[in-house]
């Protein structure tokens, strides 16, 4: 089994139930607090809730990224705009020790070391986690802040 830790997000429509059906869905053992964040990207748009589920898989990196998408597509996310509004967004954050780049699949997530909204929820849940590349939760969360 792999540990992995995925990104919840939605603005539109029930934003919480969204989350937390999700999280149920894919099994998370663990989720941060749901706390609600400024939209990142395109600010023009509903506030956000986010929060980070810890969850064990014996899915690889593209399966679990596979089903996230289809969770997103039943949950009605429409891609329209990069960054816009959604009813349900998840991001496969880190998966074990795994490092890929390939098309559609980057893992560690690549913007996970800018996002506050992604470490603090994962800080909660893991502040001592190595990420792949990266280094430990806590140490980007303190210099998320100080820049």
């Amino acid at each position: 089994m792999t540990v992995a830790y995925v990104g919840f997000g939605s603005n539109l429509g029930d934003r919480e139930q969204a989350i937390l059906g999700a999280a149920g869905a894919l099994g998370v053992r663990r989720l941060s607090t749901i706390r609600e964040t400024e939209p990142w990207g395109v600010e023009d748009q509903p506030l956000f809730l986010n929060a980070v589920g810890e969850l064990e898989t014996q899915e690889s990196p593209r399966e679990l990224l596979e089903r996230l998408l289809e969770m997103e597509r039943a949950h009605g996310r429409v891609r329209v705009e990069r960054w816009g509004p959604r009813t349900l967004d998840l991001d496969l954050l880190v998966h074990g020790e795994a490092e890929l780049d390939e098309p559609g699949l980057t893992v560690p997530h690549p913007r996970l070391a800018e996002r506050a909204f992604v470490l603090e929820p994962l800080a909660e849940l893991a502040p001592d986690l190595n990420v792949p590349g990266m280094g430990r939760v806590r140490d980007l969360v303190a210099r998320l802040q100080s820049a």
